[in-house]
């Protein structure tokens, strides 16, 4: 089945984008499922606790990595074909760490994941864009990235509840069973687009200087290092508060994180850029009322819950901003430079955090992820002409008939670089 978009008015392909969405569920529990698996695993593949905490590391080098180079040797084949390739990826990988009684095998299934996620993430938004019309992209890339909350929200637990009742090896093979009967899925609903011939092939450097490109890259690397500062320790600052249940604090974000999509995909195709400028203000306003009451316990469920409902919305409004930006055809190669900035952000806000824990103690988080947040209201109020304008930019039927290519990652070098030339260029 090969289909263009649908016309504009009629119902949302329901069926192909549940697919889509599903298979960024299977990526995300397939890179975070270890993360709750930790003494179970340990004992039977020999090695510490820690170790296997490097098997969610090892999935998220091989992201970084390998997918550009992935990306640009795929990019010519059929759109389905490496959506379903990924897939069994994911499935050969679960099905290698379920069997698997050596380490090494195991960190090499993580590696493989990887590799073939990097691919996946970069494929998904652009393809939920193509398979509807311009006007509702944004309702149809927040179903498939609310995929992503189903899983934090639901997947990783009721997986580590699973594995404690039947044993994390059959986790594993559950999870491999399911992305086998999820690629059947995707042919049977998704639609094909044919990959890209040579002469339609639009040069990494030509999308990433695209206006708007950048300023939409910034905003990602800014908020992303902001909420990583305090997200990452939440737990330090939660003791500090004198509120000693982290783990309903999470529980609280990963909740608030289903209503804040669900907001976001009423008002994107309509309001998109109001709502990310409202998204912002609220996690700004967040983490000031946490740093002005850092001692207060009952603030934090309720900032806590603001904070998830702001930053659910914001990688849908994110990402349509990019897609926008770049057109359907190129959305794809714009996706995996976002990734790429997406987890410099994250590195980033992790060890910044970290710093400013070790340095100042639990109480600073607050005004040190602040900064970045507001460079990143800051960059949507600028970039209101290419890369936030107040009317989302017409449909380019061109551009619907050509395929969208696919990838994720660059060399660390590489991408410092970008990320300076992105955040110079964040006005645009």
């Amino acid at each position: 089945m090969t289909q263009t978009s649908q016309v504009e008015g009629g119902p949302l392909p329901w069926s192909g984008l549940l697919a889509l969405s599903c298979a960024a569920f299977t990526a995300v529990l397939t890179e975070l499922l270890p993360a709750g698996l930790l003494p179970a695993m340990a004992a039977p593949l020999g090695v510490a606790e820690s170790r296997i905490g490097f098997l969610v590391t090892a999935y998220a080098a091989a992201s970084f990595v390998a997918a550009i180079p992935v990306t640009a040797a795929l990019r010519g084949l059929p759109r389905r074909a490496v959506l379903c390739g990924a897939l069994l990826g994911f499935a050969v990988s679960d099905a290698l760490v379920a069997l698997s009684s050596s380490y090494p095998l195991t960190v090499a299934a993580r590696l493989l994941a990887g590799a073939t996620g990097g691919t996946l993430w970069a494929m998904l938004a652009g393809y939920a864009a193509r398979m509807v019309p311009a006007g509702r992209r944004g309702r149809a890339i927040a179903v498939v990235l609310a995929g992503i909350t189903l899983a934090l929200a639901v997947g990783v637990p009721s997986g580590t509840a699973l594995a404690g009742a039947v044993g994390w090896r059959a986790a594993f093979g559950a999870l491999a069973v399911f992305a086998v009967l999820l690629v059947g899925w995707v042919r049977l609903r998704v639609p094909g687009f044919p990959g890209e011939p040579p002469h339609a092939r639009a040069p990494l450097r030509r999308v990433a200087v695209r206006p708007g490109i950048r300023p939409v890259l910034s905003v990602t690397l800014f908020l992303l290092l902001g909420h990583q500062v305090m997200y990452t320790y939440l737990a330090p600052f939660a003791a500090r508060a004198g509120y000693g249940r982290p783990g309903v604090l999470l529980a609280v974000f990963g909740t608030a994180t289903v209503a804040g999509i669900w907001l976001t995909g009423v008002l994107v195709d309509r309001h998109p850029r109001p709502t990310l400028l409202g998204a912002l203000a609220l996690v700004a306003a967040v983490l000031t009322a946490l740093g002005a009451a850092a001692g207060v316990p009952w603030l934090l469920p309720v900032a806590v819950a603001l904070w998830g409902a702001a930053f659910g919305g914001a990688p849908t409004l994110i990402q349509t901003a990019l897609v926008d930006a770049a057109g359907p055809a190129d959305a794809d190669v714009a996706t995996s430079l976002q990734t790429t900035v997406y987890n410099a952000g994250i590195a980033a806000g992790s060890l910044t955090g970290g710093l400013a824990l070790d340095a100042l103690g639990a109480g600073a988080l607050p005004w040190t992820a602040l900064p970045p947040v507001l460079l990143a209201l800051a960059t949507v109020a600028a970039g209101r002409r290419y890369a936030f304008p107040a009317r989302r930019p017409a449909a380019a039927p061109e551009a619907d008939a050509v395929a969208a290519p696919a990838g994720v990652a660059v060399a660390c070098a590489a991408g410092d670089d970008a990320v300076r030339r992105w955040a110079h260029g964040a006005g645009e």
